[in-house]
């Protein structure tokens, strides 16, 4: 009986110090503030209480259906960047997944900078990169802000964060709460922000947070304890919409009424099946099309796709549905950048 008691004893403490060991190293810290039409207190939801997933997590991992994707692709790099750009100009460059290169009013803004090899909290397991990043982290110009839309490891990852305060020391703006994980990791200084809410980046050019429809968690215990959203960059050049992860969402109207005209939308495209499942949280390629179509976008550049499996759609297919869906379209300037490769945005 004693030995029973023991074990017993062992387990309830192993247990103990697992949850313990979760929470302080791997789950984010908890956001605190004030309520508000989004935030209960204690956790965040999308605009209209949304749900977050089309099914059981345990179901779709039960009967998963994998697209095929290459198991590397050696790829060069792209040449470097331009230092600065301005003078009304626009450029862009599709770095990998959801990192992207904006120039613009004299600024490098650098959105959801992943450069590691897998989108895990540890190096030897979790989704694994299949090709480089399309440039080098030292051929990037000085970079001035960075953007981080929410907690998931292909989007806030710390070893990047960390190589681009030590080689650039840019500010980093991100949704409430993020910038408490950050600063468990020596990332000090960041700029949170509310949906709607705004930040100035130099005296010409701010950005703005907006609402996207998704879900925040590092861990099992911090499911939507902190915000998540896309972000608007506004200027003497325009404005620049960066989406984030979103499902579709009545916020595509809100922001192009507040917004318009967007002069470039970088949108997601990737991570789109199953359908029944994504859904809520990752639009289509089609949606995509939507999406530029009521943002009044000028220009959009697709993103989210061909560097990390993430559902089950293949490595290609979501390149190939967004090009029948912009023939179907009748052809919008809707591009789809190589990696690594720059263009200026009429």
């Amino acid at each position: 009986m004693k030995r029973i008691t023991r074990i017993v004893s062992l387990t309830a403490a192993s247990a103990a110090l697992s949850v313990l060991a979760e929470r302080q190293f791997v789950a984010s810290p908890h956001y605190r503030g004030p309520r508000s039409g989004h935030f209960d207190g204690s956790h965040f939801h999308n605009l209209g209480n949304a749900p977050h997933a089309g099914g059981s997590f345990i179901k779709w991992m039960m009967n998963r259906e994998r697209g095929i994707w290459r198991d590397w692709t050696d790829a060069a790099y792209g040449p470097p960047p331009p230092a600065r750009v301005d003078g009304g100009r626009i450029r862009v460059t599709f770095i990998n997944h959801a990192t992207l290169l904006v120039q613009m009013d004299g600024l490098n803004i650098l959105t959801d900078p992943i450069w590691s090899d897998r989108t895990s909290p540890v190096g030897f397991a979790g989704p694994k990169r299949h090709r480089p990043p399309g440039l080098r982290m030292a051929d990037l110009p000085p970079i001035d802000a960075v953007l981080v839309s929410h907690n998931h490891y292909d989007h806030l990852d710390i070893p990047t964060l960390r190589q681009l305060r030590r080689q650039s020391s840019p500010a980093i703006i991100t949704p409430l709460g993020n910038g408490l994980l950050m600063a468990r990791h020596g990332l000090g200084g960041v700029r949170e922000l509310d949906w709607w809410r705004e930040t100035r980046l130099s005296d010409r050019v701010r950005v703005t947070v907006v609402p996207s429809q998704h879900f925040s968690a590092r861990s099992f215990s911090d499911r939507d304890a902190n915000l998540w959203g896309g972000f608007v960059i506004s200027g003497p050049s325009g404005s620049v919409y960066f989406a984030g992860d979103t499902g579709w969402g009545p916020h595509f109207e809100q922001i192009a009424k507040r917004f318009s005209p967007i002069r470039l939308a970088l949108l997601p495209i990737g991570a789109f099946r199953p359908k029944w499942f994504m859904h809520p949280v990752h639009i289509s390629p089609d949606e995509a099309v939507e999406a530029h179509k009521i943002l009044g976008a000028e220009t959009s550049v697709a993103m989210h796709f061909g560097t990390f499996s993430l559902g089950d759609d293949g490595e290609d297919e979501p390149v190939e549905t967004l090009e029948r869906a912009i023939a179907a379209a009748g052809h919008p300037r809707f591009w789809v950048l190589g990696f690594g490769e720059g263009r200026e945005v009429p």
